[in-house]
């Protein structure tokens, strides 16, 4: 019999449980368990379950009776977290406009480009879409503003589905960050806040069809 790999003492089970659910391997009501999570990773039980704790101390995780599952975000949540975002990530924008380096411009361009080849794969390009939209946070040269929607993006992780897997929204998400870059580039700081808040409203939109589709269903 193969033996099992001895639990690697290195490995961060907070951020490899927090990155499952990012993925979707872990969705909003799944439950987890400590001894599954311990043999998924390779990682002894007692660190999973310090992550545990801090998640579910973060509201990431919620409790249903003696079990952990992960928890999701209704109607309001949604609409109080889209409301944060687009006021913290437009100053992002706008302080981009003002600081980023001609690189990180180019690295924002870059990214717009390249993220074509992802159209069709909606996980994937929920990825890159993280990715892009960090490193605006980035480019904004401001650490604490990149701590607080740190924050902000780890809730966005309770989201059952990218809005990305919505028929078109994928080409027109892309083409609005080509927006945001050329007002960064341009550097106007209004135009980037407001390109960057009319991204985030066209997105919330997008979910609240969804959402409406579903209780039609």
């Amino acid at each position: 019999m193969a033996m099992r790999p001895a639990p690697d003492p290195h490995k961060d089970a907070y951020a490899l449980i927090l990155d499952a659910i990012d993925q979707g391997i872990y969705r909003p009501g799944d439950r987890l368990v400590e001894s599954e999570l311990a043999d998924r990773f390779g990682v002894s039980r007692t660190p999973i379950r310090e992550a545990l704790q801090r998640l579910e101390t973060q509201s990431l995780l919620t409790r249903d009776g003696r079990s952990l599952i992960v928890a999701s975000l209704d109607h309001a949540q949604m609409a109080e977290l889209y409301a944060v975002r687009q006021e913290l990530e437009g100053l992002a924008a706008r302080l981009a406009a003002q600081h980023a380096a001609i690189e990180e411009i180019e690295v924002l361009r870059g990214m717009v480009e390249a993220d074509h080849a992802l159209l069709g794969d909606p996980q994937a390009l929920a990825r890159a879409n993280r990715r892009f939209h960090h490193q605006i946070h980035l480019a904004s040269h401001n650490r604490f503003l990149v701590q607080q929607l740190d924050l902000v993006y780890r809730s966005m992780a309770l989201m059952a589905r990218t809005s990305l897997a919505a028929q078109g929204r994928g080409q027109k998400a892309l083409a609005e960050h080509a927006e945001i870059v050329e007002a960064i580039a341009a550097r106007d700081g209004a135009r980037a806040a407001q390109a960057l808040k009319d991204h985030l409203s066209i997105a919330f939109v997008v979910r609240l069809k969804e959402e409406a589709q579903k209780v039609e269903g």
